[in-house]
């Protein structure tokens, strides 16, 4: 289908199809970066209390001078907080210095030890319960909850057992790692999808991919656009592409519509480059129901 300007959530509102991630970008350059993608039309920016630069962010959007009512934001409960999820909204709120959060993930399904031991004695369906409440009870402060690297299994229980269906779901979503059952589950159940890493993250071999590279050939593109446009042209998908210069930030901003068959020959490609950026089997919890082929 061809690609949105925005997606609806099962809230009913509205996210651009279209955001700034933050993952992995270095001190000091996160804040020139959301000011400069927000001045230049981004109106979707993705943080995380574990990424350590909400504070950044929330002053990128500051000096944008874009009203926070055109942005949304995006953070994420940090795995060492899953015992604590209401001491921890205070404290991404306070860091972006921000009245409230358009969407709230538990960035895990894997609570963790301060010291990054996996910790066992808490149930993150539990944390999910918590993070129910708080939505609830203070719909000034979350406009949305939902959830991060969650697999099949790990929703499945999740939807059999809360009140609150998820808004949205974030995923490593590339060529090499489309994740094709999670996203049939979540537009089942009218849960959003947002995808992270879709050049397959730095140093990863599709932006050379010739697949890729032939693609971006036919359309005068370069291969990142097409990459990042895959994600956008599937239903009730959204993409967040990273990247802390300006002509990047730029360049990732272009999305253009593909033919159905060039779609079906991107996605033959994780069948022979298989490929998983942020693969979750660290901290003892295994790989959290995604399969080692991706």
């Amino acid at each position: 289908m061809p690609a949105s300007k925005s997606i609806k959530l099962n809230t009913g509102a509205e996210m651009p199809t279209l955001g700034l991630g933050t993952w992995r970008s270095q001190p000091g350059a996160v804040e020139h970066a959301v000011e400069y993608a927000l001045k230049n039309g981004y109106r979707n920016i993705d943080t995380a209390t574990a990424y350590g630069n909400e504070s950044e962010v929330g002053q990128g959007i500051k000096k944008s001078g874009v009203p926070r009512e055109e942005i949304f934001l995006t953070t994420k409960l940090n795995n060492p907080d899953m015992g604590r999820p209401k001491e921890a909204l205070e404290y991404s709120l306070k860091q972006l210095d921000t009245p409230y959060l358009d969407l709230w993930l538990m960035h895990w399904p894997a609570p963790m030890t301060k010291e990054g031991g996996a910790d066992k004695s808490i149930d993150w369906l539990d944390t999910w319960h918590e993070m129910e409440k708080l939505y609830k009870a203070h719909p000034e402060k979350i406009k949305a909850i939902g959830v991060s690297n969650f697999s099949v299994e790990y929703l499945k229980r999740l939807l059999s057992n809360s009140e609150v269906v998820p808004a949205v779901n974030q995923i490593e979503l590339h060529p090499s790692c489309p994740q094709q059952e999670v996203i049939d589950l979540c537009v089942s159940k009218g849960i959003a999808v947002t995808g992270y890493s879709p050049l397959g993250s730095e140093g990863a071999p599709l932006l050379k991919n010739p697949t890729v590279v032939k693609i971006a050939e036919k359309y005068g593109v370069k291969p990142g656009t097409i990459l990042i446009s895959l994600q956008a042209n599937r239903p009730n998908v959204n993409v967040l592409p990273k990247s802390v210069t300006n002509e990047r930030i730029l360049a990732n901003a272009t999305i253009i519509d593909l033919e159905p068959a060039d779609v079906v020959e991107l996605n033959q490609i994780a069948k022979t480059e298989p490929f998983r950026a942020c693969h979750p089997s660290w901290a003892g919890w295994g790989n959290l129901g995604f399969t080692e082929s991706v």
